[in-house]
């Protein structure tokens, strides 16, 4: 029997609430690409303080294992972050978790700037665990979101507001770029004698105050998200507290409660298996399998992606003749030109697209003209070495715009769709954290990949060609693996998606064919 206040949100018109939801729910989202994008910037400027004195053959550069240890620091605290704060999402409840994710990630934030000490080591052991407490805020805030977002949408348009979540994004680079952009012209423009072979103490002060800015945006939502509402999906399906669910849709949806409210005694027959038992591998296993390969798959691609920019800066940028403040600049623009150009109009294409083509049809085109790229990228890379081409530049874009348009959004939207209430958040957070693992796997390798230096110091042409075109497989691989065992979950309730209340006989019939009946009524619903 459907809920009248579950079927009253499945039929809501769009309404101011929904926008402000977006806000607040990617707020989480936009700190964490705050981070990973003013990373570039803080590792020059880390370079130039504090391995200044190298020999010159790698002066200013940061070693691949310092490199390393602090991306994997990082990713290593996002993953347990997804599975910790996923898990406590569906035991205690989504809002009363949301807070303490988005205020670790304030405080750890504020941490990484305050570092202590202002010795080489001491200062990167210390960024290196505040980094880590800031990865967990981050973690737990993708299941988080992505679970509010989908329970409070309609099903005629939950897609593009999952999207819109995602692609706040989008914002956070562009906030990373403006903001080291501003703060490297301000100390730039106050030091006195200052070359390309000298760093001001002040350099020290720039990448602690870029940091800690990024506070900010995440400390001002926080009474926004105390202030939510608890999902109704959750008060009514796991709690069982239909009446308060029923009250607090009242205020969301700006209905009577009687109209949302059950004329008479609800069903007690719901079903009750654990998580990951042999009834919850029968009906949801081949989906949870799917959403984490998926992403991992994805993860390996676009963390490797986003840390090949360091071989462009030194390619295409012209560093070496520059200040520190300058190079820092440089970096910064060229990801905020990359983000307007490709990753934001990905991102809002999606939105577009994502409840008209439906997640499974444009993961597979992402996942495919990703792998295309790479493969033009990587197989004549030698020439893209040694001659500076903006047809290079061009191919690099598009794979954040084929990224974000397919598998980096749809990855963060489907397992936010596919489980039952009960387990959406603890789901979502086990697909995440397999992102992540394939996050460290592709960072690490494209960093030692790149690590070869040639005479003009660039990375030698064999081991980046075997990388990209390495990238390119695992595209190919995650367009196969979307097509075999994705489901299709557009114009379809939570609860129909979920397919929890199917009876034994319908079990016993198999994984596969319940993935091939979803994807028959999902062309139905697009057809209609």
């Amino acid at each position: 029997m459907a809920l009248k206040v579950l079927s009253a949100l499945d039929s809501a018109k769009t309404q101011f609430y929904h926008f402000k939801a977006i806000i607040v729910a990617g707020m989480g989202l936009f700190t964490d690409a705050y981070d990973l994008f003013c990373f570039p910037a803080i590792m020059k400027l880390l370079g130039r303080i504090y391995y200044e004195n190298n020999p010159p053959n790698t002066k200013y550069e940061i070693p691949t294992t310092v490199v390393t240890f602090m991306v994997g620091t990082a990713l290593l605290g996002t993953a347990i972050g997804q599975v910790i704060f996923g898990r406590q999402g569906d035991r205690m409840g989504r809002r009363s978790v949301y807070g303490l994710a988005l205020m670790l990630m304030v405080i750890s934030s504020l941490g990484c700037g305050f570092s202590i000490c202002r010795t080489r080591n001491c200062v990167l052991v210390s960024l290196g665990f505040f980094r880590f407490f800031l990865g967990l805020g981050i973690g737990g805030d993708y299941p988080l979101s992505a679970t509010i977002m989908s329970e409070f949408a309609n099903k005629r348009t939950r897609g593009s507001f999952i999207a819109g979540v995602f692609s706040m994004q989008g914002f956070g680079i562009l906030a990373s770029s403006a903001v080291t952009m501003v703060v490297c012209k301000i100390f730039w423009g106050e030091a006195t004698n200052l070359t390309n072979d000298h760093t001001p103490q002040d350099a020290d002060i720039t990448w602690r105050l870029i940091l800690m800015l990024g506070a900010i945006p995440a400390a001002l939502t926080y009474y926004w998200r105390m202030m939510m509402p608890e999902t109704a999906r959750y008060t009514a399906l796991v709690e069982n507290n239909v009446l308060q669910a029923a009250k607090d849709m009242e205020k969301v949806l700006d209905v009577s409660i009687n109209q949302i409210a059950e004329d008479g005694p609800l069903p007690q027959d719901r079903p009750t298996y654990p998580l990951l038992s042999k009834k919850f591998l029968r009906r949801h296993g081949r989906d949870l399998f799917s959403c984490s390969i998926n992403w991992f798959l994805l993860d390996i691609v676009f963390y490797s992606s986003n840390l090949f920019q360091s071989q462009i800066y030194s390619q295409f940028l012209k560093l070496k003749d520059d200040n520190v403040y300058e190079e820092a600049f440089k970096v910064a623009r060229f990801q905020a030109i990359l983000a307007i150009c490709s990753t934001i109009p990905g991102y809002y294409v999606t939105v577009y697209f994502i409840d008209r083509i439906g997640r499974r049809k444009i993961q597979i085109m992402g996942f495919l003209f990703m792998g295309i790229v790479y493969f033009a990228l990587g197989i004549p890379y030698n020439h893209w070495r040694k001659n500076t081409n903006k047809a290079f530049l061009f191919l690099y874009a598009l794979t954040f715009f084929f990224a974000n348009f397919g598998p980096n959004t749809t990855t963060f939207m489907v397992p936010a769709e596919l489980f039952p209430a009960r387990f959406r958040s603890t789901c979502h957070g086990i697909a995440g954290a397999m992102g992540k693992l394939g996050a460290l796997i592709g960072a690490i390798g494209v960093l030692y990949a790149s690590e070869e230096q040639d005479e003009e110091n660039y990375p030698k042409a064999k081991p980046m060609t075997t990388a990209l075109v390495v990238l390119g497989v695992v595209c190919l691989i995650g367009m196969v693996v979307t097509y075999l065992l994705t489901p299709e979950t557009m114009g379809r309730s939570l609860e129909e998606n979920e397919n929890d209340n199917e009876d034994e006989e319908n079990e016993l019939m198999g994984c596969f064919s319940r993935g091939a009946r979803r994807r028959a009524n999902s062309s139905e619903v697009t057809a209609l």
